[in-house]
C-alpha cells in the first residue's frame, strides 16, 4: 500500500475512495504528474496524473474493461474536477 502521508490532497482522496469501493488486498497510488509537466491536462500544483495499481477480490471474473469501468466509477467526481489522467493496473485477489 502506498503510504498516503507521501501523496497530496488527490491521491489521497482517490486512496481512500478505492480502498472504501474495494477492500483492495493490495493498492498503490503513484503520482505521476511530473512525468507530465507542461503537457496537456497538467496542472502548475500536480496531482494531474495518477497510476493505480490496485488486487480486489470485486474483480474476479471480470474483463479488464470492466475492471477499469468499476475503478473509473468509484473516481468519477475526481476523473471530472481535477484528474487528467488514471492508468489503472487492476487484479483480482
Amino acid at each position: 500500500m502506498t503510504p498516503s502521508h507521501d501523496l497530496g490532497p488527490v491521491g489521497q482522496r482517490i486512496t481512500k475512495k478505492l480502498s472504501e469501493s474495494f477492500a483492495p488486498a493490495a493498492l498503490q497510488v503513484i503520482d505521476e504528474s511530473h512525468h507530465h509537466a507542461g503537457h496537456s491536462g497538467s496542472r502548475p500544483d500536480g496531482e494531474s496524473h495518477f497510476r493505480v495499481v490496485i488486487v480486489a477480490e470485486a474483480f474476479r471474473g471480470k474483463s479488464r474493461v470492466e475492471q477499469h469501468r468499476m475503478v473509473n466509477a468509484a473516481l468519477a467526481e475526481e476523473l471530472k474536477e481535477r484528474v487528467h489522467a488514471l492508468a489503472i493496473q487492476a487484479s483480482a485477489a
